[in-house]
């Protein structure tokens, strides 16, 4: 476990960097990195039995749970939207995503109180607004804090640091399911109290970040805060012109991880009590990998691992339909590309973009970016469930895997793999 006490000066580089893996990672990124360790724990709690507490005990169809999925991936595409620009303004990045902490911890307790599918993705819908709202100002929180050449790696630190919380989590869950009468409603309980955790460390440890330097001198006393550039700036970055596009066209085929779940159990014929434990395996491999991948993008291009990510999940798919027997090399193998593909794609890409935002509108840049690819997830599941309710899930994960593969041979061709190793 990483742990800091570094004061602001230490973000500015007054005291002598850490060494190491941590080398050059401000107080800042770790105080956000157990923030987000301590909320994932929460929210991992529920995921790793929402499938099956929608499917199997609430009755919920394919179709309507991959509306859901796609709900928990892009339906707060406006609300990122909205968070970003309120933070840019207001430089007020701290309290705008700990305003999106705190409503998710709100909807956990909720989750206790609603017993219908369409009750509870209400209250998820919901807590995604919360995840909306704080993902980008705590991204922007992340990319304002390091110099440039040190991003990748400071996105890795923030995502193991997560990651651990996706690792223990499911681990909480299956306990609890162990030993609980009524498992569901334990599950939820507990996952409150971690949640209100959460915002707790947030209020206490996590600083504001800097505001930007003045370019051209000191402003007068009492002058007025500068606003910052207009949001149509952005239509006028390569960056985005170029990434934007390249997380759309991938995130439409990206199937999500609870889909993949299901569809190992039926291979492997586990049981319901063991299923939170599939999402553990990703989790253990995606700590593993989140900080050396990072650092690998800072060197050899952050797009190039990026699209190398989505190949290790095509990998997963495909291990899926082959004639596989149903076993541990299986189970390994799917569970290890999607790890991996989380490690090389969900800091990678924020931190491509980060340096290359001006300050004023890094927030909604990524806010842009974020909406972005949740956007195009949200389609790709409702496409996916869509497929699974008219075809079964074996030609939904053939089409999903064909869809992906065009579509990385297409960005490799038409969108380019240049390294984009900040100078």
């Amino acid at each position: 476990m990483y742990l800091s006490t570094s004061r602001a000066s230490d973000i500015a580089g007054a005291t002598p960097a850490p060494k190491g893996p941590l080398r050059a990672v401000p107080g800042t990124v770790i105080a956000l990195g157990l923030v987000s360790l301590v909320t994932d724990v929460s929210a991992e709690m529920v995921t790793a039995v929402l499938p099956l507490y929608l499917m199997a005990g609430l009755g919920m169809s394919p179709l309507a749970f991959g509306a859901l999925d796609g709900l928990h991936q892009g339906a707060t595409a406006v609300l990122r939207l909205a968070g970003g620009r309120i933070a840019d303004r207001t430089r007020r990045h701290k309290l705008v995503a700990g305003t999106g902490y705190a409503l998710s911890a709100a909807c956990k307790a909720a989750l206790l109180l609603v017993a219908t599918p369409w009750s509870v993705a209400a209250v998820l819908a919901v807590d995604r607004t919360g995840k909306g709202l704080r993902t980008a100002p705590r991204d922007a929180l992340i990319s304002l804090s390091v110099p440039p050449g040190e991003q990748g790696r400071a996105f890795g630190v923030h995502r193991a640091l997560d990651t651990a919380g996706a690792l223990l989590g499911p681990l909480a869950a299956f306990g609890v399911l162990w030993v609980a009468v009524d498992g569901y409603a334990a599950v939820f309980t507990v996952s409150c109290c971690v949640a209100v955790l959460g915002v707790v460390l947030l209020a206490l440890f996590v600083r504001e970040a800097p505001a930007p330097a003045p370019t051209a001198g000191p402003a007068p006393a009492g002058a007025a805060r500068p606003a910052p550039p207009p949001v149509r700036t952005l239509l006028r970055l390569p960056v985005l012109r170029g990434l934007c596009p390249t997380a759309a066209v991938l995130g439409l085929f990206t199937v999500g991880d609870g889909f993949l779940y299901l569809l190992l159990q039926r291979r492997l014929d586990l049981s319901a009590a063991y299923f939170p434990l599939l999402p553990v395996g990703t989790a253990a491999v995606f700590l593993a990998a989140a900080l050396p991948v990072g650092r690998l993008a800072d060197r050899l291009g952050r797009r190039r691992v990026f699209l190398g990510g989505h190949v290790l999940l095509l990998g997963a798919c495909l291990l899926l339909l082959a004639p596989v027997p149903a076993g541990p090399p299986l189970v390994v193998g799917v569970l290890a590309a999607l790890g991996l593909f989380y490690a090389a794609t969900d800091g990678v890409l924020m931190a491509a973009a980060g340096p290359l935002l001006p300050a004023g509108l890094r927030t909604t840049g990524l806010a842009v970016l974020q909406t972005t690819q949740a956007s195009a997830r949200f389609a790709g599941s409702l496409l996916f469930g869509s497929a699974w309710t008219l075809w079964g899930p074996g030609a939904a994960l053939g089409l999903a895997a064909t869809g992906l593969l065009l579509s990385l041979v297409a960005v490799a061709v038409f969108g380019g793999t240049r390294a984009d190793r900040p100078s």
